[in-house]
């Protein structure tokens, strides 16, 4: 299994996750153009793509789903409440947000997070023994979203923002209630208190994603979670909003996190 990003923000969101022959894209908050070069970067395009995998409505996970999907005719899978929202498109294939469901070579669990949406997933994908989790767009930490997280064996999480510099920034008062609120993002105290919620050592990659361009920094995101997981620094990574992630490798051989970063 590997996995890979197209970019991850408020400007955009897109996520790769490839088994085989079976290349899933979850989001697409690029246009058909930059959604292609960011695509020929990591040497895949559009007709590559088995489905695309919706977790909610809001444009910068939705903005660019119809038209890639209509350009390249790809299936388009969500809940059945994000389906509703998903115009223009002439058939959504839906999932029950309790019961895993199989496309090509992956099992996928999809994990019904607290966010401003009409019913908003994340995943965790299943395939060959190893475990992917998919974790952004949640305001609060849930039983169920730790259960489901516990033994992955690479996790690409959201740290939003940071809370002083978000109290003490731009932002209008509405908005800061928003994100702040349980029903919003998750910020870095939150992650890591997740993170020392579940099992980080079998983890083989910690990506850490949608950070805020104006209430967080990639540093401040980065010395915060390696001190608290304890763990190296350089061992973990950030996505980059214009430059993505590039692919990284899942293998079973690899048994825990410190044989990677001791």
């Amino acid at each position: 299994m590997r996995f890979a990003s197209l970019g991850s923000g408020s400007r955009g969101n897109a996520t790769l996750v490839q088994q085989g022959d079976t290349l899933l894209m979850v989001d697409n908050g690029f246009s058909i153009k930059e959604t292609d070069k960011r695509m020929a970067k990591f040497g895949v395009c559009g007709g590559d793509v088995s489905a695309i995998l919706v977790t909610h409505e809001h444009g910068d996970h939705l903005g660019g789903v119809v038209r890639y999907a209509s350009r390249y005719d790809i299936p388009v899978w969500a809940s059945h409440g994000t389906a509703t929202m998903i115009k223009k498109l002439e058939t959504v294939q839906c999932f029950n947000s309790h019961k895993p469901f199989d496309i090509g070579g992956f099992s996928i669990e999809p994990v019904l997070v607290p966010h401003d949406a009409r019913e908003p997933t994340q995943f965790v994908f299943r395939t060959n023994d190893l475990q992917f989790g998919v974790m952004t767009d949640t305001g609060s930490i849930t039983q169920h979203m730790v259960d489901v997280l516990m033994d992955c064996d690479a996790l690409l999480l959201e740290c939003n923002y940071d809370r002083d510099m978000l109290i003490n920034g731009a932002y209008p008062e509405s908005l800061k209630r928003r994100v702040l609120g349980d029903w919003g993002h998750l910020d870095n105290q939150q992650a890591i208190e997740l993170l020392q919620r579940i099992n980080t050592d079998k983890l083989q990659h910690l990506v850490l994603a949608h950070v805020s361009e104006k209430n967080n920094s990639h540093d401040l995101v980065l010395d915060r979670v390696s001190m608290a997981i304890q763990c190296d620094r350089a061992w973990l990574k950030v996505i980059d909003q214009d430059d993505g992630l590039a692919w990284c490798e899942l293998t079973t051989n690899i048994k825990s996190k410190e044989t990677l970063h001791a």
